[in-house]
């Protein structure tokens, strides 16, 4: 190894370390207190302690902005729940999936497989039709009467990529079984994802419902504080630092989560400057710093219709150097479809498509009154111009198309 970094890996060892425990301060940490959602705890439990009888509890939907603690109240309950069930030998078993995940949740088939495998059942990728699949995940939890509780994150998303037939099909699994129960739980950021479902769907899946609120500033300081206190070393915050961070928290409608990363970050920032505390001034530069991950990772995880009419904008822009509108967008994205291999939406939902990225905060559109001509949307690119190189070579990888 380079002598060079030997003395910096040796200097960096030799510093008074401002995180104590950086992983309390990272998403997939769960907290053994979960602080203000008291409530919501007791009606997930509420909904799932049938199963301690040995009854079917009923399916249950949980809505939510983001970082509103939906995936931390989920996780605990079903946790605590399958500890209890062991101790007190009750046949039950608990899954968690994020269904955002590539390769979990992108085809049916890879659900159930994912499902088969957290019961410790190995399936390949691929190869086998879906119906065996079904079939071995039926013949696996029916050998004995037990209690299956599935909590599926991000289930909205499993719906953009496969379809709402697939929900069908899993709530309606108990109707094949002789033995075992399955009950579901979905998870959502979007609170009106329900009302976009098939209504058999709707009617099976969405039995209890649970909203959460958005925290507001003071409990998001509290919930910082409890964080802090056990993450970092002593003095390792200068004041005033996690109000701020509750502070931009609120402001983003209340996101926890945002405000953990965003004190995570900053002291991230921190540390590399060789500070002995984390300042007020490391926040606004983690805040940039999120806010560019935020758009690259937004991207990289849009269906690929999405990302083809971004494309599409991007594309012209670049050529045209001013106002965009969506029937020229439309019409390069109709040339585009062929080369990629995808079926052709109509205009109107990549109207639809532009409002989404619009409301994404990835691009600005506005319409336009052209009198007796109708109207149109003028779209104005948000991404900063030093994310932009990358944002393209994202689009370029995942389409295989060159700029």
């Amino acid at each position: 190894m380079d002598g060079g970094l030997n003395n910096f890996f040796d200097d960096y060892l030799k510093k008074e370390p401002l995180f104590k425990d950086r992983a309390l301060l990272q998403s997939g940490y769960c907290p053994e207190t979960i602080n203000h959602r008291e409530n919501e705890l007791k009606k997930v439990a509420n909904v799932l302690a049938p199963s301690l009888r040995s009854d079917k509890p009923s399916n249950l939907f949980i809505f939510g902005k983001t970082g509103t603690g939906k995936t931390l109240v989920v996780k605990h309950t079903i946790n605590q729940l399958a500890n209890y069930a062991k101790e007190k030998g009750i046949k039950l078993k608990t899954i968690y999936l994020n269904c955002k995940l590539k390769r979990v949740a992108d085809t049916e088939y890879r659900l159930v497989a994912q499902l088969l495998r957290n019961l410790g059942v190995e399936v390949p990728y691929t190869g086998l039709p879906t119906e065996e699949v079904y079939k071995k995940f039926f013949d696996v939890i029916d050998k004995e009467k037990q209690i299956i509780v599935v909590a599926l994150d991000e289930i909205d998303q499993l719906v953009s990529k496969i379809g709402d037939e697939l929900l069908y099909n899993i709530t309606r699994m108990n109707e094949e079984l002789n033995n075992a129960r399955v009950s579901f739980i979905g998870i959502s950021n979007d609170l009106f994802f329900i009302d976009t479902l098939d209504p058999r769907v709707r009617s099976s899946l969405s039995e209890e419902e649970v909203v959460f609120p958005p925290y507001n500033a003071i409990q998001i300081k509290e919930i910082l504080q409890q964080r802090s206190d056990l993450a970092f070393s002593t003095s390792a915050l200068s004041t005033g630092v996690i109000e701020k961070c509750a502070a931009y928290a609120a402001r983003e409608h209340g996101d926890a989560r945002r405000a953990i990363e965003l004190l995570r970050v900053a002291a991230e920032v921190a540390e590399r400057n060789c500070q002995k505390v984390v300042k007020i001034e490391n926040i606004d530069h983690a805040e940039q710093k999120i806010e560019y991950d935020r758009i690259l990772d937004l991207i990289t995880n849009q269906p690929k219709q999405s990302q083809v009419v971004l494309f599409s904008i991007i594309k012209i822009q670049d050529e045209k150097k001013e106002g965009i509108f969506t029937g020229e967008v439309y019409e390069l994205y109709q040339k585009l479809c062929p080369k990629i291999g995808l079926s052709m939406l109509t205009q109107r939902r990549v109207s639809d498509i532009i409002a989404e990225l619009d409301m994404l905060g990835i691009i600005n559109s506005r319409v336009l009154s052209k009198g007796r001509y109708g109207r149109s949307r003028e779209i104005t690119i948000m991404i900063p111009k030093d994310t932009l190189e990358k944002v393209i070579n994202i689009l370029n990888d995942s389409l295989g198309i060159a700029f």
